[in-house]
């Protein structure tokens, strides 16, 4: 689980780092197109640690993004910070129906709301993953508990395709547990399109799919 992406805007981009800043927890950077940096934010563990997701910037004009662990009880956070820095954690993960350890960042969907996934349990690998939503208030709705059967540890996002349902990957779980690709609806509905065999298709998908101009992933 290691830190993606940081989000370019036409003034430079702002990300994170897995680790580092004042409390070796991570941190929320800015950066100019000339190469000027400027630390934002860094997490102490009680607002979360280790994020790894790609931040977003909202239709508010915030930032909003996940650490991994961290928050109250140990189990990660959503966040939201402004553009000069200002942080605030929406979401402390329980473990337990929201699901723990939210490893990929968020996408905004088309209703306004944000939309993520959870690896699973930090510690005893309790629960297998979660895809969730929350408002940009703050209010978390699990829409989808993996089972194995269906999917587990989903370690990328989700992408909104043109269909209006999300798509995504599972990097374990599934008829042979080397992972599936599978669709969600808005409501919850998930359905898998395709179990990994670890033969000549592969396995452990980890990584966010892409909808192409064709409209395939």
């Amino acid at each position: 689980m290691k830190s993606r992406c940081a989000k370019g805007t036409g003034r430079g981009g702002y990300g994170v780092t897995l680790t580092g800043g004042a409390n070796n927890a991570g941190t929320v950077f800015r950066f100019t197109p000339n190469g000027g940096l400027t630390t934002l934010h860094s997490f102490s563990g009680a607002d979360g640690a280790g994020p790894t997701g790609t931040l977003i910037q909202a239709s508010d004009g915030n930032f909003y993004g996940t650490t991994q662990i961290g928050g109250s009880l140990g189990e990660g956070t959503v966040f939201k910070i402004t553009p000069s820095g200002k942080l605030t954690t929406l979401h402390n993960f329980t473990d337990g129906a929201d699901g723990g350890v939210p490893v990929a960042g968020l996408i905004q969907a088309t209703d306004g709301n944000l939309y993520g996934t959870t690896w699973g349990d930090a510690y005893q690998n309790l629960n297998v993953g979660t895809v969730f939503m929350i408002t940009l208030s703050g209010k978390v709705t699990t829409l989808h508990s993996f089972e194995t059967t269906d999917g587990a540890n989903p370690q990328g996002g989700l992408v909104q395709a043109a269909d209006g349902d999300f798509y995504g990957a599972t990097e374990e779980g599934g008829t042979d547990n080397y992972g599936t690709i599978f669709k969600m609806t808005p409501k919850g509905k998930l359905t898998t399109l395709h179990s990994f065999s670890g033969g000549t298709d592969g396995d452990t998908p980890v990584c966010t799919l892409v909808q192409a101009t064709d409209g395939n992933f």
